[in-house]
């Protein structure tokens, strides 16, 4: 970091490398803070939570027992103890709420003013921030299992819903109707995603065991149905082709650059694939258990080098390199399932949801420093560090 900094300052380097690298150091000492807690409101289960994208203040939560609760995050305290309090609440009694549990919340892209919400009760909901009242409600014939919203989409206001019934159904804010069906699965729809690079491209997955990208602009069908052996398969094989994973796949995650996609099925696998080609890039993440039946909620890092992913695995959160498939570690607090993880660029932390309705908050502890000792006579210490804050430099002298 040192000598990343007397570059920066010798004008030889960039500052966004710089600012990578902290980011990067930032994220590989992220630790459970005991300092920081996250006010209880839910009865049962957290299901999601979603950090709003423009100022990264405050955060939503859908719960199990059907309320939706708004987070501030910012310590107005300025004191190192804290708990981060609920500013309001959609309850039991708020006469607007879900009847079930609330299975996906998502802020507006653009500002706060506006947040949405779906649930087992088959409804999207498109909620007033300001009066906490649905501006807007879609129902559908079936379970809703998932939505989502573009966070770049300028030409459109479409949020694409996943039920159980094998079709994804775009539902147009302008016009408060369900504008489009796209149609090409057989199986319920478990997860969909807005690519962050093109705003007329969506991914959804399926029970179907096949993940498919669409151009809502085309009406044919599928753009790409990403297949995991990359074609090679004989066809005269017993196994299926153009499946994305050999179980039912219900996890979709786009990279922040939107140029990789990551899916996990509960076949205990995670695959990452070029979202421009749809080839799998066969990397090896090894064996990511998944036993969620519903959509797993797993999120990536922003503005670091390399990228990671955090990915809810029974009672902990495992964090991987995405382009190596490394298992760099492992976040462990929570008292039963993950179901839910988001991640707070700006600062670079993490924030999880699980069916022991505790919300969590990991923040980097930059004060950590793991000192090993080579020597066992104490002649030489040095200070562990990892890989890639190491100066790419070697003399005549390490070399003997």
């Amino acid at each position: 970091m040192l000598s990343l900094l007397a570059a920066r300052r010798s004008g030889c380097d960039e500052p966004l490398r710089v600012r990578r690298a902290e980011s990067t150091r930032r994220v590989l000492n992220l630790e459970l803070n005991s300092d920081r807690d996250v006010e209880r409101i839910h009865g049962s289960g957290i299901n999601s939570l979603d950090i709003d994208p423009v100022e990264q203040k405050f955060m939503l939560s859908g719960g199990s027992d059907g309320v939706i609760a708004i987070y501030d995050l910012e310590n107005a305290t300025k004191k190192l103890q804290y708990t981060c309090k609920a500013i309001c609440t959609v309850g039991r009694f708020h006469g607007r709420e879900h009847k079930f549990s609330v299975e996906t919340v998502q802020w507006y892209p653009c500002d706060t003013g506006m947040f949405t919400s779906s649930s087992f009760d088959k409804t999207l909901k498109i909620w007033d921030t300001n009066r906490l009242l649905p501006a807007e409600i879609f129902s559908f014939e079936g379970t809703v299992y998932c939505h989502h919203m573009s966070p770049i989409a300028m030409n459109h206001c479409l949020i694409a819903v996943g039920t159980k019934i094998p079709k994804v159904q775009l539902c147009d804010l302008k016009s408060g109707s369900c504008a489009h069906i796209l149609q090409g699965h057989r199986g319920e729809i478990l997860s969909v995603k807005w690519s962050p690079r093109h705003e007329h491209i969506l991914v959804s997955a399926s029970a179907d065991s096949k993940v498919r990208i669409w151009d809502v602009r085309n009406a044919s069908g599928s753009l790409i149905v990403l297949d995991q052996h990359n074609g090679e398969i004989a066809k005269s094989s017993s196994e299926s082709a153009n499946t994305a994973h050999n179980g039912r796949v219900n996890g979709l995650c786009f990279t922040s650059d939107g140029l990789h996609l990551l899916t996990i099925g509960t076949d205990d696998r995670m695959r990452l694939w070029n979202s421009s080609t749809g080839k799998n890039t066969l990397v090896n993440y090894g064996r990511v258990c998944n036993g969620s039946r519903k959509n797993l909620k797993f999120t990536v890092s922003n503005g670091c080098s390399p990228d990671f992913a955090f990915v809810p695995v029974g009672s902990c959160i495992a964090v991987y390199d995405i382009y190596t498939g490394q298992l760099l570690t492992e976040l462990r607090g929570h008292y039963s399932h993950v179901n839910c993880c988001t991640f707070q660029t700006y600062f670079q932390e993490l924030y999880s949801g699980g069916s022991d309705v505790n919300i969590l908050a990991w923040i980097p502890d930059l004060a950590r420093i793991d000192v090993e000792n080579d020597d066992p006579k104490g002649c030489e210490v040095r200070t562990s560090q990892n890989a890639i804050f190491q100066d790419e430099w070697s003399s005549s002298d390490d070399e003997n």
